[in-house]
């Protein structure tokens, strides 16, 4: 107990120390040791990367998770270190309202079949969306928090240990000068005045008190810059790995843009199936389609909000067919005709589009007047038409 004691002042008068030190810095009545160029270029390249990394991370969350409760409850379970529960997306549960809705309505309805349409699809965006939120956590978030709280509380105590030894050596040097203009003040003012021996004895204790303890204050000014430079080199070496810490977020900031990519072009895929299925139920509605018709084109929001007459409609229709079948029977003039890398996996819908597989390459082209969201690709001698979001044009 005594130890401990004893310990704890000591501590506590180190403490003080350096805190007379550290104000005394602040109020300009003390020098202060500054640091090399080189390694206060690495702390200020430091600070700024903690600083912009929590800015992101909060963002990338907002972004990902916008209803502030449930980031919440996601952090306390990550505190927790326990699973978090599985949780409905939102379009995840309006698909799951609108197939609700659609038995009560009667699916059999106009109205309550197209809310079951809609609803699938919503729900196949949630499940896309609950795909980006894995990946964006598990190659994004996760690396980034775990610098914040990893490596970068390292750095910090790193260099708190720093700060104190350099405290500690300014403490040092202010002594050895304190000292030595004691020992110069007794050394040019010798008491000559008493003749008596007591006082020669005095004098000469005095000055060889005041030696001593310049050569105690010089013993411990080496001592501390040689802790000071030793944990100097230790804060700049893992200063140094910042540049480490930059190409690891690289990487997942890369793996964060195609995770978006990907789930951006399957939102574009649903999407474009959607309106071809409404556009299918809209024909079909209207005027009752041929046996052999082939399914017609994804329509613009124009043609939808168009004629709702029997007879308007049929004109469109039959204004439209020898266009496609011209299309499909005949060679029209070609512009930019390129090789394309498919992106994606792609299953064709009817006889006028042309089915992809990942990785393959394809020769692309348009036609005058077609849609800018399709191309004409061909394979050998397949041919059809290829949505633009699932290639990559080659030069």
């Amino acid at each position: 107990m005594d130890f401990n004691v004893k310990k704890l002042a000591s501590g506590a008068g180190v403490f003080f120390t350096r805190a007379v030190q550290f104000t005394e810095e602040k109020l300009g009545q003390a020098e202060k040791t500054e640091l090399d160029p080189q390694l206060e270029n690495l702390i200020s390249r430091a600070d700024s990367t903690k600083n912009w990394t929590e800015k992101i991370l909060r963002q990338t969350e907002v972004l990902l998770q916008p209803n502030p409760s449930a980031r919440i409850e996601e952090f306390i379970y990550d505190k927790l270190d326990k699973k978090l529960p599985s949780r409905t997306t939102n379009p995840e549960l309006l698909g799951q309202y609108m197939l609700e809705a659609a038995n009560e309505f009667g699916p059999g309805t106009p109205y309550g079949s197209t809310l079951i349409t809609v609803g699938e699809y919503q729900k196949r965006l949630g499940g896309a969306e609950r795909e980006l939120l894995q990946t964006s956590a598990a190659t994004f978030l996760t690396p980034l928090r775990n610098f914040l709280e990893g490596d970068w509380r390292t750095i910090s105590k790193e260099r708190r240990l720093m700060e104190n030894r350099r405290l500690d050596l300014d403490i040092c040097k202010a002594r050895l000068k304190k000292a030595k203009q004691a020992e110069a003040k007794a050394a040019a003012a010798p008491d000559f005045q008493e003749t008596r021996p007591r006082n020669y004895v005095l004098s000469a204790s005095a000055s060889a008190l005041l030696s001593e303890e310049v050569d105690k204050a010089e013993h411990d000014l080496r001592v501390a810059q040689t802790e000071f430079d030793r944990q100097a080199e230790v804060t700049r070496l893992l200063l140094e790995g910042i540049s480490s810490t930059h190409l690891n977020h690289l990487r997942c900031l890369q793996d964060f843009a195609e995770a978006q990519a990907t789930y951006y072009a399957q939102c574009h895929h649903y999407m474009q199936d959607l309106q071809r299925e409404l556009h299918k139920c809209a024909n079909a509605a209207s005027v009752p389609q041929p046996p052999a018709a082939a399914c017609p084109d994804p329509v613009s929001s124009a043609f939808l909000s168009g004629p709702s007459s029997p007879g308007a409609t049929v004109s469109s229709l039959s204004s439209q067919r020898p266009s496609t079948l011209a299309m499909e029977q005949t060679q029209l003039p070609v512009t930019g005709t390129r090789k394309a890398k498919v992106l994606y996996d792609y299953d064709a819908h009817d006889s006028s589009e042309l089915s992809l597989l990942a990785d393959e390459l394809i020769t692309v082209y348009t036609v005058p007047g077609m849609d800018p969201d399709w191309l004409i690709g061909e394979r050998g001698n397949q041919k059809g038409k290829v949505p633009v979001t699932y290639l990559e044009l080659l030069s």
